[in-house]
């Protein structure tokens, strides 16, 4: 399973990690798991603590259980997460792979053009006046998780190019 929307990534990886530091090892309910990415992470709203939530289980850090989310035992360190993003992150492999496609350093407009096709129809219909915004935005945070994994990296113009 992939999923869908990431949030904006932070300043470092170490933001997952402390993220995930917060969600319990025995399953609690999303409400619990918000609350307590809000109270220990210090998330403003529970939409944000809820997309993170998501985000983490994209990343395999944490898991769905029949009584909630807990985050998983295994050890998972900083170089696994590109990996891992490319598994369970949807269009993540296209938008890394628009970038090792191009001759030069891309943009981001450039990335979302050669993906574009891979957005679903239900998509283009849940947002049928603005899907390119929509997945332009998600394309665009895709392009700064992988810079911030270290898989891409920006140059000085704002463009992506392979690490």
């Amino acid at each position: 399973m992939r999923f869908k929307h990431v949030p904006r990534p932070p300043a470092s990886v170490d933001r997952v990690f402390e993220s995930r530091q917060a969600v319990p090892l025995v399953p609690d309910t999303q409400d619990d798991c918000c609350t307590r990415l809000m109270e220990r992470v210090g998330f403003p709203e529970r939409d944000e603590a809820a997309k993170w939530l998501t985000f983490l289980r994209a990343l395999g850090l944490v898991a769905e259980h029949e009584r909630g989310y807990a985050r998983t035992r295994e050890d998972v360190d900083a170089e696994e997460l590109a990996g891992r993003f490319l598994d369970g992150v949807y269009l993540a492999p296209a938008v890394s792979d628009a970038v090792a496609a191009a001759d030069d350093p891309v943009s981001a407009d450039a990335v979302f053009d050669a993906v574009a096709e891979g957005v679903p129809q239900y998509e283009r219909n849940k947002y049928p006046t603005n899907w390119r915004e929509v997945w332009g935005e998600t394309v665009a945070r895709e392009l700064d998780w992988l810079v911030l994994f270290g898989a891409l990296e920006t140059t000085s113009d704002g463009r992506y190019r392979v690490a």
